[in-house]
């Protein structure tokens, strides 16, 4: 099996409005259904729906990946097949899975099969198991360091696959039990209500509350990786994976796009200080918890947890405005119900739904058919939109904190 010398980019998405985000950056996206998800919360691809998505994929040139990762109870051997049915009528290009229930009926359908990062593969003979059983890829536990991720790739001919950015999970491989025991919610089964990330008081036995550098002190910090593209080259992965199937589309956006010049730049020769110092920026521009490096350069200590800051550490963000009530395709404009925050000419916005995405600055308004340069909350304004919107789409002003 040949190892492309150029790595594949891979980024999680939950709908088309996220698919058109990334399109022009990655080089596949993989999601799931409303069934045997780690992403209970992403439903609105459903299997009824799976085919258009993975045709709208494959327009886009982009290759489709499903994931059919959470733990497969004895009920659920019925969804494991209903899942594997669809994604073999819809063209899927691969199923993740870890699942040998899984495995066995993606390959008996002929369908390519990755295994996930839930089955915490950490040696060349558990990736070449996998292959033998038919996996075309493996993705690496994540507790691995670069030089153990080269020893396996070394030593196996099966594509090897990482996380380069996103959220960490505190548990080994994501399997954690702590949302089931506190709230009876399994993270095994894609309802993670991620306790790891509220705050905490730790007692020592006297009762005492112990001092601490803060609340949060099981919140890792996310993934990042973007100033060792040539190092993740050298060590032989396939495929750079971006982790973010329940973030906003324009993270989407922001995170591939600064990867696929980053990849791209390392290939050609242009990889700069200058242009990773850029990039930093960027990508702690949305959504985040702090940067770490993870595993790859050894076990991380305090550096790799925010014990001081809520969920998101980023000087931008988002604030809810309102939702679109109509769409005018002639005049290029959209009536909008402000809800929450009034928005003003000039201000940065992004329009989002389950098929839309639309980042632009508001231009123009109107109200009672006079041109305004602020709507407040409470008005019904008509704004001018640089592409087409929907009717319940959600409307939100970016800002710095």
């Amino acid at each position: 099996m040949h190892k492309s010398s150029k790595p594949e980019l891979l980024v999680g998405v939950r709908n088309l409005s996220g698919l058109k985000a990334c399109s022009r950056y990655a080089d596949a996206v993989y999601f799931s259904t409303d069934k045997l998800s780690l992403r209970a919360k992403a439903k609105e691809i459903t299997l009824e729906t799976l085919a258009d998505f993975v045709s709208e994929v494959k327009t886009r040139g982009l290759k489709a990946y499903l994931a059919v990762n959470s733990t497969v109870n004895e009920d659920r051997l019925g969804d494991a097949s209903d899942v594997i049915d669809a994604a073999s009528n819809a063209g899927v290009d691969a199923v993740i899975a870890w699942d040998p229930a899984v495995i066995l009926r993606a390959r008996k359908a002929g369908l390519k099969i990755h295994i996930s990062t839930q089955a915490n593969i950490t040696n060349h003979e558990t990736a070449n198991f996998y292959r033998n059983l038919g996996a075309e890829r493996v993705i690496l536990s994540r507790e691995l360091s670069l030089e153990e991720i080269r020893k396996i790739s070394q030593q196996t001919e099966v594509e090897i696959e990482t996380f380069v950015h996103g959220a960490m999970c505190m548990a080994v491989s994501g399997r954690c039990h702590l949302s089931a025991y506190v709230l009876g919610k399994s993270g095994n089964c894609g309802e993670c209500t991620q306790p790891c990330r509220w705050k905490w008081e730790l007692h020592g036995e006297n009762g005492l509350v112990a001092t601490s550098l803060g609340k949060y002190l099981l919140s890792a910090k996310d993934l990042c990786m973007i100033e060792y593209i040539p190092e993740l080259l050298k060590a032989g992965i396939a495929a750079f994976k971006v982790e973010g199937r329940l973030r906003d589309s324009g993270y989407l956006e922001m995170v591939s796009r600064c990867y696929r010049e980053a990849i791209d730049a390392c290939i050609e020769g242009n990889y700069t200080p200058e242009k990773i110092e850029v990039w930093r920026r960027e990508l702690a521009s949305v959504y985040n918890r702090g940067f770490s490096t993870g595993f790859y350069f050894g076990v991380p200590g305090l550096e790799g947890f925010s014990p001081e800051k809520d969920m998101n550490v980023s000087e931008k963000q988002r604030r809810a405005v309102g939702i679109i009530e109509n769409y005018y395709t002639k005049q290029q404009a959209a009536a909008v119900r402000i809800l929450e925050e009034g928005i003003s000419v000039g201000d940065e916005i992004v329009i989002e739904g389950n098929t839309t995405y639309l980042r632009q600055q508001v231009r123009s308004l109107m109200k009672k058919g006079e041109t305004v340069t602020r709507a407040e909350k409470g008005d019904t304004a008509g704004l001018a939109v640089e592409g087409t919107v929907r009717k319940n789409d959600r409307i939100f002003i970016i800002q710095l904190k």
